[in-house]
């Protein structure tokens, strides 16, 4: 089965170490890291943003790296 599609997902980071300055969403296709990023000045245009695509959004999860604070599928 490796012709089946990922399942995007956006990781949303509190200023991360190579973006120090804004927040940052990642897009990961199931694990995997894309180049695919967004950045913002607040987390709340970031939300808005997957919000307005339809998107669902799920808590970090215990044992994530401190900086992630939430997903968006």
């Amino acid at each position: 089965m490796t012709d089946r599609p990922g399942l995007p997902m956006w990781t949303i980071y509190d200023h991360p170490r190579d973006f120090p300055h804004c927040w940052v969403a990642r897009l990961f296709i199931w694990d995997k890291p894309t180049e695919d990023i967004l950045t913002a000045p607040t987390l709340e245009a970031l939300q808005a943003h997957f919000y307005e695509l339809g998107l669902y959004r799920m808590e970090r999860q215990e044992g994530d790296d401190a900086k992630i604070v939430e997903i968006w599928i």
